[in-house]
């Protein structure tokens, strides 16, 4: 740790991706988090590393999101303030209102043009395809063309939200964050449904890559102000969470290593000029060998604390760029740094992971004592957090009890 710290991070939202930021710049810097946001979940709850100091319900309209980070700037001027979003709407948030901010807080943002480019789904292929990065077959649906929409390639198909942003809005019966479509019927129904809500924007159509879970992989990068990659980690996926809403989350996962997709990943970064953390998920095709690439993340993800868990700490790269001003070499994990994070009991890791090789490296991995859970740590514990983490695994074991591949709209 470096003492004595000489600047405070400002986490944007109140969930497990700013728990893990907390932990990170904790278990780097000796530091505690503020955070500011809608509201706290119970992993920031009791918390000696994190202090939830502003909730604000409306703090995702323009006008009260630039208000509340000035007001609470100006309040707290001893030390210069990271600023640092946790979730895609405070990135959005962040991103349109950069410059009244700049002022008050460091951070490192990309511009609006580019986080158009890497949030919407449709630009973000055109633009991998350009720089050889794969993705699988691909095309999409809007409201004018929802009726009798059939996909030019065969079932089953992926189906999820373009705008991710706005779908998190809506409703509509059996609502999921990614559906697998089995039928024609199928499409037609979770189409009316989608339709029939606020949402309005294109549905992305994707063929399915054939396999589990843990044939994903997770990659999370950190980009430098000069827009230079600093850091890569690949994850190993054991587990994707199963319920309606977390499809797409990951709950296990285990340190990986590919020189291909690293060297792929880092020159599509470098080549279109992106700054700050990104989180791109990927499934290995066991069809034809190769990795097809699902979309980018303009942030890092809920189970992003697995790069720190790595030895790849989130919060030092942000810090060496933004705060000091460091020019390093690149640092990427290896199978050295080999890890287990897990947001779910180990006793669901060996219940619901069937794929023999990666159940046998887990077993490993737990044999050897190399597992690191986001929401217990050895510096925030007390009886209230370790009471809500105990019933945090009980409802996980619950949830894949009721879930596990259920992923049509009947489901």
């Amino acid at each position: 740790m470096n003492t004595p710290v000489d600047f405070a991070p400002v986490l944007l939202g109140g969930d497990a991706n700013a728990y893990g930021m907390a932990r990170s710049f904790y278990e780097e810097y000796g530091v505690t988090s503020a955070a500011i946001g809608k509201g706290a979940f119970h992993i920031c709850l009791h918390s000696k590393i994190v202090h939830f100091e502003v909730c604000e319900p409306r703090l995702e309209e323009d006008e009260v999101f630039v208000d509340t980070l000035v007001r609470y700037a100006r309040d707290h001027t001893a030390v210069p303030l990271l600023l640092v979003p946790c979730g895609d709407n405070y990135t959005k948030m962040l991103v349109r209102n950069q410059d009244k901010l700049r002022e008050h807080y460091r951070f490192t943002i990309m511009s609006p043009d580019q986080y158009d480019l890497v949030s919407t789904k449709e630009r973000f292929y055109r633009t991998c395809e350009k720089y050889g990065l794969l993705f699988p077959e691909t095309c999409e649906v809007t409201p004018e063309t929802a009726k009798g929409f059939e996909p030019p390639f065969a079932y089953p198909v992926v189906v999820k939200p373009s705008n991710s942003v706005a779908y998190w809005t809506c409703d509509f019966p059996g609502k999921k964050k990614v559906f697998v479509v089995q039928s024609p019927d199928e499409m037609r129904r979770i189409l009316e449904g989608v339709y029939s809500s606020s949402y309005q924007d294109s549905m992305i159509v994707q063929d399915f890559v054939p396999g589990d879970d843990t044939r994903m992989r997770v990659m999370n990068c950190y980009s430098d102000s000069s827009a230079t990659v600093k850091m890569m980690v690949l994850g190993d996926v054991l587990l994707e969470e199963h319920t309606p809403e977390g499809i797409g989350s990951y709950g296990a996962i285990m340190t990986g290593y590919d020189e291909g997709i690293n060297d792929r990943i880092k020159g599509f970064l470098e080549e279109i000029g992106y700054v700050g953390f990104s989180n791109f998920d990927l499934k290995y095709d066991e069809r034809d060998g190769s990795y097809k690439l699902f979309e980018i993340n303009p942030r890092q993800g809920r189970s992003s604390y697995f790069s720190t868990a790595s030895g790849k700490n989130l919060a030092r790269y942000l810090v060496r760029d933004v705060i000091y001003g460091e020019d390093r070499p690149i640092d990427i994990a290896t199978l050295a740094d080999e890890r287990l994070w897990t947001m779910v009991p180990l006793s669901v890791i060996r219940e619901y992971v069937s794929d023999p090789t990666a159940r046998k490296r887990a077993d490993r991995l737990i044999g050897e004592g190399k597992v690191s859970r986001s929401y217990w740590s050895k510096d925030d514990r007390s009886l209230l957090r370790f009471l809500s983490y105990r019933m945090n695994q009980r409802n996980y074991r619950q949830q894949y009890r009721e879930c596990f591949n259920r992923r049509g709209i009947d489901d």
